[in-house]
C-alpha cells in the first residue's frame, strides 16, 4: 500500500512538472504570435494592410485613450480604412464631440466609413457623421440631435419630511441648478442659454458633415429619432445596409479590396496584451491541469 501511494504522488508530481513546462510552452507562444499580430502579420507583411473595426457601443463618455489611439491609427501604413461601428443610444456633449473631432482628423487621413446598428442616436449619431460615409439599417434607431439637461427637485419631499438644506452662494446663480429647491426664472433662463450653444454646435457638426443647408438641418433637430429608412429619405444617412455594404464602397471607390481581414481597433499596447494573454493562459493551464488534477486531494490520500 505504501508503494502504490508513493507512485501516486510521483506521478503528481510529474504532471505538475508538465504543467509548468506547458504553461512556459504557452508564455512562449502567445509572446511570438503577439509579436507577429502587432507586427502586422503576414497580409501586411505582403504590403496589403487590413481594415480596421471601431466598435463605439453604450454610453459614449470623454475618453482620453480612444483619442489617443485614434490618432495613432492615422499614422499606421497598414490600416487602410476605418469602419466605425456604432450601437449606441448616445452619451455626454463631451464624449461626443472628442470621438467626432478624432474621426474628422482621421478622416484626413483614411477612409472613414461609419455602420449603425441597433441604435446610434444623439452622441452616437454626433460621431456617425465625422464619417465620409454613413450606411444604417432599415430598422435602425437614429438622428436624436439635440441636447438634454435634467435635475431633479426633491424640495417637496424634503419639506415632508421636515428637512430644510442651507446654501451659502457666491451668487444668484452658483446653485442653478440643485435638487435641493425649484430652478429660479434667471437660473432656467440661463441653462437654455447654454443648452442653446451646444445645440447650435451639433447642427453645425451635422450641416458641414451632411452637407446641408442648416435651415433643413434645424427643421430635423427637434430631438426626434428616425429609422434608417426615415433617415437615409431626410439626408441623415447615405444608404441603407452593414458592413458588408460598406467593404463594397471602400473597395468601389476607396480601392480597399474588401478581403482584406478587418481587425477591431485595440486599445490595449503589445505589452498589455501579452501580459493579459500569458496570465489568462498560464491561469488556465494550472487550474486545470495542476488544481484540477490533484486539487486539495494532495493534502490528503485516503487509504484502502
Amino acid at each position: 500500500m505504501a508503494l502504490e501511494t508513493d507512485l501516486l504522488i510521483d506521478r503528481r508530481r510529474l504532471k505538475r512538472r508538465l504543467a509548468l513546462w506547458r504553461a512556459f510552452a504557452v508564455l512562449l507562444l502567445l509572446a511570438g504570435a503577439l509579436a507577429w499580430l502587432a507586427d502586422g502579420g503576414l497580409p501586411d507583411r505582403l504590403g496589403r494592410g487590413h481594415v480596421v473595426r471601431l466598435p463605439v457601443e453604450g454610453f459614449i463618455s470623454d475618453d482620453r485613450r480612444l483619442a489617443e489611439a485614434i490618432d495613432k491609427l492615422a499614422k499606421q501604413d497598414s490600416a487602410r480604412a476605418v469602419i466605425v461601428s456604432i450601437d449606441s443610444p448616445g452619451g455626454s456633449v463631451g464624449g461626443g464631440e472628442m470621438l467626432h473631432d478624432a474621426l474628422v482628423r482621421l478622416r484626413e487621413k483614411k477612409p472613414v466609413v461609419a455602420v449603425l446598428r441597433g441604435t446610434a442616436a444623439s452622441a452616437g449619431y454626433m460621431t456617425a457623421i465625422a464619417a465620409e460615409r454613413v450606411f444604417a439599417r432599415d430598422s435602425t434607431v437614429t438622428g436624436s440631435i439635440g441636447v438634454l439637461l435634467q435635475t431633479p427637485d426633491v424640495s417637496e419631499l424634503l419639506a415632508r419630511l421636515g428637512l430644510r438644506v442651507e446654501t451659502i452662494r457666491s451668487g444668484a446663480l452658483k446653485d442653478q441648478p440643485s435638487p435641493f429647491h425649484p430652478l429660479s426664472p434667471e437660473g432656467r433662463a440661463e441653462l437654455e442659454r447654454v443648452i442653446r450653444d451646444m445645440h447650435d454646435q451639433f447642427v453645425g457638426m451635422v450641416v458641414a458633415g451632411r452637407r446641408m443647408p442648416e435651415e433643413r438641418v434645424r427643421a430635423l433637430a427637434d430631438g426626434r429619432v428616425f429609422t434608417g429608412r426615415q433617415a437615409l429619405a431626410a439626408g441623415l444617412v447615405d444608404a441603407i445596409g452593414g458592413e458588408r455594404e460598406a467593404r463594397a464602397w471602400l473597395a468601389a471607390e476607396k480601392q480597399v479590396p474588401e478581403d482584406l481581414p478587418v481587425r477591431d481597433l485595440e486599445l490595449r499596447g503589445a505589452a498589455e496584451r501579452l501580459i493579459g494573454a500569458a496570465w489568462n493562459g498560464l491561469a488556465k493551464t494550472l487550474v486545470s491541469e495542476w488544481l484540477g488534477v490533484d486539487g486539495f486531494r494532495l493534502l490528503w490520500q485516503p487509504s484502502r
